[in-house]
């Protein structure tokens, strides 16, 4: 969903046809960066892409980079909305909780792929890098709520300070992935990658932390 946030100037429609028209053009500007970049993302490349006169488009959005807020805007609201579902529906667990957390998120990120890059990477101006904040900060809360439920399972010293390096861990292990999947492939599915990473996560969290160094010493 696309917040009122987006930009300055930036309001959604409230009618459901306006909505729906605001959806497409927000599809067909994720289609233009698929294909041809940020550099290639014009307002009027947009409007060929939806079937609709450039004015249209300024009619919504003010300039390229407000429409790319918008679109950063959904992609992301779209990774909160199905990782609350899935944790939602996650298992008794801890380490089920993490399967679905790392799951989720891979699924999330992996399926913005061709468009994530270039909005990630979009922060020159102050909404762009506010909502990438809250988006972490929505991703890390979700998680820890329903973590607290299992520190019991943590065998860590410090139990919410390993929770807190899991979530960032895993959020920042599928950004980067996202992030070089055209330059660095590893040739592992996203399926694969996800459940190699929970289960070192988990690995982390309920093994017991017997060897940690006293302050000042190295090795």
């Amino acid at each position: 969903m696309v917040s009122d946030k987006t930009a300055p100037g930036f309001h959604p429609p409230q009618q459901a046809r306006s909505r729906a028209a605001l959806q497409r053009l927000l599809t067909a500007a994720e289609q233009v960066l698929a294909t041809a970049g940020t550099d290639e993302l014009t307002m009027a490349a947009v409007a060929q892409r939806a079937g609709v006169s450039i004015g249209a488009i300024y009619g919504r959005f003010a300039s390229k980079d407000q429409l790319l807020n918008a679109v950063k805007d959904r992609l992301l609201g779209r990774i909160e909305e199905d990782l609350a579902s899935a944790l939602n529906n996650a298992g008794d667990s801890l380490r089920e909780l993490v399967e679905a957390f790392t799951r989720a998120l891979a699924d999330g990120f992996s399926a913005g792929t061709h468009a994530i890059p270039y909005v990630l990477v979009n922060a020159r101006n102050q909404e762009a890098t506010d909502r990438g904040v809250q988006a972490l900060e929505t991703i890390q809360r979700l998680f820890l709520d329903k973590a607290m439920h299992h520190l019991a399972e943590v065998r860590q010293p410090d139990p919410m300070t390993a929770l807190v390096i899991v979530a960032r861990t895993i959020t920042g292990a599928c950004i980067h992935r996202t992030m070089s999947a055209h330059i660095w492939p590893d040739g592992t599915s996203w399926g694969r990658w996800a459940a190699a990473l929970s289960g070192m996560s988990v690995g982390y969290l309920t093994t017991p932390d017997a060897a940690t160094p006293e302050s000042g010493s190295v090795g």
